[in-house]
């Protein structure tokens, strides 16, 4: 069975045209099959893009996408748990859960549980089935082993199974926003310093050297997380979509690689050649599948 290939939410505060145009691209010209929508990082950008759910959503629809939304990662204040409610009381799209909030407010209605639930091992995905789970997309920090044996008690159970395979790895959400802080600012005051890093804010050691990316309340990886390599295996051992995480590149071209290697059109030689032409600059991580350090690369996995 050929997986699905999926979008995975905006992580970034892209303004709403950006947004828009974004999008209408991936509806038009993207080889996906399901795209997640909604704020998952910080719950004062949503006002500036939730008026245009309703035309992004049916302009995907029509377009043969599925369409899921996704709920925030961390829920602490009245507004967030309201927000949370909301998205809980829907029945159309379906949606993905990424806090105890949403389980709480969603019941055993069906819906996916998202990565930052931490679906770590059989008996939490059995216990998440149980309350009303259909779909469950691992963390990104989980070996291929472990991967396996998660896929293999999820599918037994009926569960689709997701994995990311590209984009930057969510290592952490905090209640404090790093992103303002180090522009002296607070998290109530933070005048969106956000928007000025449409892939994340840099971080690096103090020899200069890239180790991480800001992204609000959120740590990320510094490298993209690539198991282009991977992606065999990966399905093989019953995972049955693959995500893209958005990121501030040509995501139509990605999900064309992607795709390309999925389908038997693109050798992987090739394909690992054009995505990385795609991400010049950034590189490519897939430690954390191996059972080494998230940041590495096993070039033992990738064509010689």
């Amino acid at each position: 069975m050929t997986p699905k290939l999926t979008l995975g939410p905006i992580a970034y505060h892209w303004s709403a045209e950006e947004r828009r145009d974004f999008y209408a691209r991936i509806a038009d010209e993207a080889a996906i099959d399901e795209v997640y929508l909604g704020e998952v990082i910080c719950s004062k950008r949503a006002p500036f893009h939730e008026a245009d759910l309703p035309a992004t959503i049916e302009r995907l629809e029509r377009a043969g996408k599925t369409v899921v939304l996704s709920t925030l990662a961390e829920v602490m204040l009245k507004r967030e748990r309201k927000a949370t409610g909301d998205l809980a009381d829907m029945d159309h799209p379906e949606i993905e859960i990424n806090n105890a909030a949403g389980l709480y407010a969603r019941g055993t209605r069906p819906h996916r549980i998202g990565p930052f639930m931490n679906g770590y091992n059989e008996a939490t995905i059995a216990w998440m089935a149980g309350k009303g789970a259909t779909h469950v997309c691992l963390p990104t920090e989980l070996p291929g082993e472990a991967i396996a044996v998660a896929a293999k008690a999820a599918r037994a159970l009926g569960l689709g199974v997701e994995v990311q395979v590209f984009g930057r790895a969510s290592l952490a959400v905090s209640a404090r926003c790093y992103h303002a802080r180090a522009h002296g600012r607070t998290k109530d005051n933070c005048q969106f310093v956000c928007e000025n890093d449409a892939d994340g804010m840099p971080l690096r050691t103090s020899d200069d050297r890239p180790i991480l990316r800001i992204n609000g309340i959120q740590t990320q990886s510094e490298s993209y997380v690539s198991l282009l390599p991977e992606c065999t295996a990966l399905t093989a051992g019953g995972v049955t979509h693959l995500r893209l995480m958005p990121q501030a590149v040509d995501m139509v071209q990605v999900a064309a690689v992607f795709r390309g290697v999925l389908d038997g059109a693109l050798g992987l030689a090739g394909a690992e050649a054009r995505l990385q032409e795609l991400c010049d600059g950034i590189g490519f991580s897939n430690g954390f599948f191996h059972g080494q350090a998230g940041y590495r690369r096993i070039t033992a996995a990738s064509p010689a």
